[in-house]
């Protein structure tokens, strides 16, 4: 996950202004949310038919500010399944408790969409690691070992550290009084992942983990394994890691096994490109100081070592490519950057 500003992009016609599907939408939902809680003939509660957050034109901004990826775990939707443009705060039910109907006038909100790839979203058992201490185990991640079965993806999951706010409030004042829910979830529009998430960069075994992030002197934790929001916040608490971090973690399954395995073939290739930067530039100064005693040879033995490294400063523009807003995985990229070049 990593941070992006959607303030360069206004929100999509269809969700503001008269007439349009957003505020005509908004309209028929406060009739229904502020009546009585309705039911069909076998008793079931209805649920109202929210349309207009599927508009094309939402669809077109958020592929555009996401460039073509989940706002959570940054896989491209494309390769992965159609696009869930996901409500931030779930906008019909909250889980965990019955008688919240929902974040309803946040619907057709542009502040509180965001795509998702359908397993962030939809809720479903997700191979996921087991702890730390299974590192061995998931050193060939497309075996299982050190992966168990566990429920993962956001669907109306939506934790929080304060008071929950169940009543709608006027525009000028919806910020402050949502945020002082104090939203467990990490938005990447809202905040800053960093602060939050770190990945596991261990040059010598790659493995593509992505980590809550641990306060000073404290051991890295995965969390705890379970979609028992309280329980990660315990766990987190007592590890002395982000309960944010955490909780975003289990809740949008970003370590189940499709993603570790990905990351870590892309891991697998920054040490590959890595390592070729490495012996080209140790070879271009082996040139160099040949060049030193060779005459007639120390033209030619200088300019080989320039086009060394050319070759070199290219692969370099390969790897800094990579970490490119517009690529998969990019901030787990841009942190094995940092590693590598204090190492280089």
């Amino acid at each position: 996950m990593r941070r992006v500003d959607r303030a360069d992009v206004g929100a999509p016609a269809s969700l503001i202004g008269p007439g349009r599907a957003g505020p005509a939408e908004l309209a028929r939902a406060r009739t229904f949310f502020n009546g009585p809680i309705q039911y069909d003939s076998k008793g079931r509660r209805k649920s109202f038919p929210f349309a207009a957050y599927k508009g094309e034109d939402v669809r077109k901004c958020l592929d555009l500010i996401f460039h073509g990826k989940c706002a959570y775990c940054e896989a491209r939707y494309e390769i992965v399944g159609p696009v869930d443009i996901e409500h931030y705060r779930p906008k019909g039910a909250v889980d965990g408790d019955a008688a919240h109907r929902g974040y309803w006038w946040l619907g057709a909100a542009w502040e509180n969409l965001l795509p998702s790839c359908i397993d962030c979203n939809r809720r479903r058992y997700q191979f996921t690691p087991r702890d730390l201490r299974s590192l061995t185990a998931m050193a060939e991640p497309w075996h299982r070992g050190g992966f168990v079965s566990v429920k993962t993806g956001k669907d109306a999951s939506f934790p929080i550290a304060g008071a929950r706010l169940t009543t709608e409030t006027p525009a000028r004042a919806r910020s402050s009084i949502l945020a002082s829910e104090e939203a467990l979830l990490l938005n990447p529009c809202d905040d800053d992942p960093r602060e939050h998430l770190r990945y596991w960069i261990d040059r010598s075994e790659p493995l593509g983990l992505v980590l809550p992030k641990a306060a000073p002197g404290a051991p890295a934790a995965l969390p705890e394994l379970t979609d028992d929001a309280d329980a990660i916040i315990a766990h987190a608490r007592n590890a002395d890691v982000s309960v944010k971090g955490a909780v975003s973690i289990q809740t949008y399954g970003l370590n189940r096994l499709g993603l570790v395995q990905e990351r870590t073939r892309l891991l697998r290739r920054l040490e590959f490109l890595g390592c070729i930067l490495v012996d080209t530039l140790a070879l271009a100064d082996q040139l160099e100081d040949a060049s030193l005693g060779a005459g007639g040879l120390a033209e030619l033995l200088t300019t080989t070592a320039g086009k060394l490294r050319a070759i070199a400063d290219r692969v370099m523009s390969e790897i800094d490519g990579l970490a490119k807003p517009t690529e998969a995985f990019s901030e787990m990229v841009r942190q094995w950057i940092a590693v590598f070049r204090s190492e280089l």
